[in-house]
């Protein structure tokens, strides 16, 4: 079976790619095994807008302390370096991943404002990155600040970035706009060469004993597959970049559908961590089995081919779908207890 497939300009022998993921991408033997085990290109753990933030604020305070002491001070100015140490390891791992990798490697660049943090993205690129994934993660909270001027924000934010770079450049985005397809084709206009759908807020959780709020991540699920499954199907073959799908693929069936709804690639993260990075070379054999028990020859045969362009009945996509699902939803009655919460 023909697995290769397209993504960001980049020849991939598979959709199967690693996605952003700091308990798995930090360490160069990690990512090793990952290749080894049919990783078509990997997504490094991000590195965030406050992290390179605080590394400035701590290089300004050195650069300024003191330097009113006396006159002497003023020539004093400590080595960079000493207070760049997180933005350089980042920098020198994809250097490494690049020396001892033969598949893409992918920046990752988490923010939300606009801002001097965005011309790293210039040096991800020197240090050898086949492209950059632009996560903004932005939970807009004031409340009188207008839905134009969130999506302002984004879309400055992405021409910002490709005024910095040549290397192509995802945007990993949440599904949370008040028109998803319009913004989807502003993003392409605005220059992003592919799309991620979708990046997944993780809301904090209450701890009733302590009465703090406290993170807690869930891995997701192939339930959280159905969001981003919709979308890549709605906009496969109308806005002029790439898409991706992320969340809740962990099954070969999960992989097939999201392929079908018009998805380049597939990201992996939850099934990874839950099953060792290994999993990779299972998920790929055994969509090559289906693939041929099902006589498809290659996964571009598959693209996009149960996108809402390619189906027979284009409605099932939007309110025919809705309605018709509530009308057959057949109630499943079961007993709870009230003091165990509800899987």
């Amino acid at each position: 079976m023909d697995l290769t497939t397209q993504y960001l300009g980049l020849n991939l022998k598979s959709p199967l790619v690693v996605g952003s993921c700091a308990p798995l991408t930090e360490e160069l033997d990690n990512l090793k095994k990952m290749e080894d085990s049919g990783a078509a290109a990997i997504v490094l753990h991000s590195f965030f807008e406050e992290q390179l933030r605080q590394e400035r604020l701590e290089m300004y305070y050195h650069l300024t302390h003191g330097t009113h002491s006396f006159a002497e001070a003023l020539t004093y100015f400590p080595e960079p370096q000493v207070f760049h140490v997180g933005s350089e390891e980042y920098l020198n791992h994809i250097r490494l991943a690049k020396e001892s990798l033969d598949i893409p490697i992918i920046g990752s660049l988490n923010g939300s404002t606009l801002g001097g943090w965005l011309d790293y993205s210039q040096q991800m690129e020197g240090a050898g990155a086949d492209a950059i994934e632009l996560n903004i993660y932005y939970v807009p909270t004031d409340l009188d600040v207008p839905g134009t001027e969130v999506e302002k924000n984004y879309l400055d934010i992405v021409k910002a970035v490709k005024d910095e770079v040549k290397i192509p450049v995802a945007v990993k985005i949440s599904p949370f706009f008040s028109n998803m397809a319009y913004m989807a084709k502003k993003f392409a206009d605005y220059g992003a060469d592919g799309l991620v759908l979708f990046n997944r807020f993780y809301q904090p959780d209450f701890d009733l004993e302590s009465l703090e709020v406290y993170p807690h991540i869930l891995l997701s699920t192939p339930q959280s597959m159905r969001l981003p499954l919709h979308w890549l199907a709605i906009l496969y073959g109308r806005i002029d970049c790439d898409l991706a799908a992320t969340s809740g693929i962990l099954h070969t069936v999960d992989l097939v559908k999201v392929l079908m709804a018009g998805a380049k690639i597939t990201q992996l993260v939850s099934a990874l961590l839950r099953h060792g990075i290994g999993y990779i070379h299972t998920l790929e054999n055994s969509l090559a089995r289906w693939m041929e028990e099902h006589e498809y020859e290659s996964v571009q045969q598959m693209q996009g081919s149960m996108s809402q362009l390619n189906c027979p009945d284009p409605t099932a996509f939007e309110r025919v779908q809705y309605v018709k699902a509530l009308q057959t939803y057949a109630p499943i009655w079961k007993a709870l207890d009230p003091l165990e919460p509800v899987g």
